[in-house]
C-alpha cells in the first residue's frame, strides 16, 4: 500500500552580493547531511513569508541585510525519508553584512560561490534552476544576455507563441 504523504511549506533567503561585476551565492551546509543549501525553515508566527526567511539567514549563517518582498521562485524536496513534501518559496537577500555570533555558529558551513558553482552545488533541480536565473538575470555579460533572449524566445515558441 502507497503511503500517504504529507505536504509543508518552509521560507528561505537566497543570500546573495555583487563583487567586482560578479553575482554571489551564499549557500550553507545541512546540519545533518552536510548537503549545500539555502537558508530555510518553517513559517513563524506574527512574521510574514519574507520575514521569516530573513530570520533563518540570520540564525543560520548570520547574515544582515535586505531581502525582497516578492519571492523569485520555489522549489520542492522530500524531507523524513519521503514522508513529507516541502514547497520552498524561495527570496532573494542582498547580504549587508555577516556577524560572527549568530544561533547555529558552529553547525554548518557557510561559503560564497559565483552563482553557476553555488547552482551546480544544490541538489534540488528547481533550486538549481532558481538560481541560475537569478544570476543570469543580474548578468552584465552580453554572452548570458543573449542566452537568457534565446531561452526566452524559445519556451515562448515551445508554448505557441509566434515571435512577432
Amino acid at each position: 500500500m502507497k503511503r500517504t504523504r504529507r505536504v509543508g511549506i518552509q521560507y528561505a533567503a537566497l543570500p546573495y552580493r555583487v563583487r567586482d561585476g560578479k553575482l554571489w551565492i551564499l549557500l550553507i551546509s545541512s546540519r545533518r547531511t552536510r548537503r549545500w543549501i539555502v537558508p530555510k525553515g518553517w513559517p513563524m508566527a506574527g512574521r510574514k513569508p519574507q520575514e521569516a526567511a530573513a530570520v533563518e539567514a540570520h540564525e543560520e549563517a548570520g547574515l544582515v541585510g535586505e531581502i525582497a518582498d516578492q519571492p523569485l521562485g520555489s522549489y520542492r524536496y522530500l524531507k523524513d525519508d519521503e514522508d513529507l513534501v516541502i514547497q520552498v518559496l524561495v527570496f532573494p537577500m542582498s547580504v549587508a553584512a555577516h556577524v560572527d555570533a549568530f544561533k547555529e555558529a558552529g553547525q554548518r558551513v557557510a561559503t560564497w560561490f559565483p552563482y553557476r558553482r553555488a547552482a551546480s552545488l544544490v541538489s534540488e533541480p528547481s533550486l538549481r534552476r532558481l538560481i541560475l536565473d537569478f544570476g543570469d538575470a543580474r548578468s552584465t555579460n552580453p554572452f548570458v544576455r543573449g542566452l537568457r533572449r534565446y531561452r526566452t524566445w524559445r519556451v515562448r515558441t515551445q508554448a505557441g507563441h509566434l515571435p512577432i
